[in-house]
């Protein structure tokens, strides 16, 4: 939690972001994904002032419980001195608890962010889930928090101005606005009426972008006049070579299987790598989330 403190901007833990992403989609499948369809609604996760402390935080925790889908899960909310904004302690359950830093009794309209990555650590916790090391596996639960539908709390959460700061959980405000248009492009939602934080607006629209420019990268259909040129340039190169070649970044690899040419690139919805062969106008779906593209390859 940065409180008062410097927040990071920009997009520094985004190949950690698409892994967390593809991650999710291998363990749960396209069908318990999709399930998510509808995020948590701001009339649920409500908080005022003059609502009971603990009766809230319990009621919003519930709440939570029911969007993961964890009935059998007991969460017993509690309040505390600490430097990070939240802990839970992951046991076998039903019962988990869940400490929120004292800073909450006062502000308590941001209740519900703390408890949604918490929760959702439960979440993770009971599928298996979990990246190596703390870092990493942070990322992958605000990932995770944001693309299941509750992580747009975790951004509504951010504010900034020229005498203090409040940031919840390890992504940039960026990196949240990207995870939650993925989400947004994925299953059509409009999150931004949600926002009662400008800041997080703003970095919404530049996650924005940035997801739509997964969409815009060659060998896709959809990819600028630059790329394209890169493309055909980087393909004629491994033709004449036969021994294949990526473009910076990742965006594109060939390789050769016999005497023909293949390419393979991220899906740009779930960031698996696909592999299609080098013909022209093709047609590809990804297996993994069923993104069907248009490519020229």
């Amino acid at each position: 939690m940065a409180n008062g403190g410097p927040v990071e901007h920009g997009f520094p833990h985004l190949e950690t972001v698409r892994a967390a992403v593809t991650a999710l989609y291998k363990r749960l499948s396209y069908d318990t994904v999709h399930a998510f369809g509808t995020s948590v609604a701001p009339v649920d996760v409500a908080f005022c002032d003059q609502d009971d402390l603990y009766l809230g935080a319990q009621r919003v925790a519930r709440e939570l419980v029911r969007h993961y889908r964890l009935p059998d899960a007991r969460m017993i909310v509690s309040f505390r001195e600490m430097t990070h904004a939240a802990s839970v302690e992951l046991a076998a359950g039903p019962e988990y608890f869940i400490e929120l830093n004292d800073r909450f009794r006062t502000h308590r309209r941001d209740i519900g962010a703390a408890l949604a990555h918490e929760v959702m650590h439960v979440y993770l916790h009971r599928l298996g889930l979990a990246f190596p090391g703390t870092r990493d596996n942070e990322i992958l639960t605000d990932t995770a928090t944001t693309y299941l539908g509750a992580g747009w709390l975790l951004l509504d959460a951010y504010r900034e101005d020229a005498a203090s700061s409040q940031k919840l959980g390890y992504l940039t405000p960026e990196e949240f606005g990207y995870v939650l248009a993925k989400r947004s492009l994925a299953f059509g939602e409009a999150p931004e009426t949600w926002f009662t934080s400008a800041q997080a607006y703003t970095a919404y629209t530049k996650g924005l972008a940035r997801a739509r420019a997964d969409g815009q990268r060659p060998p896709l259909t959809a990819a600028g006049w630059a790329g394209r040129r890169r493309y055909a340039k980087d393909r004629r190169e491994a033709r004449e070579s036969g021994a294949g070649g990526a473009a910076p970044g990742g965006a594109y690899a060939f390789s050769t299987q016999g005497s023909a040419l293949r390419v393979t690139f991220p899906c740009p919805t779930c960031h698996q790598r696909i592999r299609v062969p080098v013909r022209g106008r093709v047609r590809a779906r990804c297996a993994l989330c069923h993104t069907v593209m248009d490519c020229d390859t």
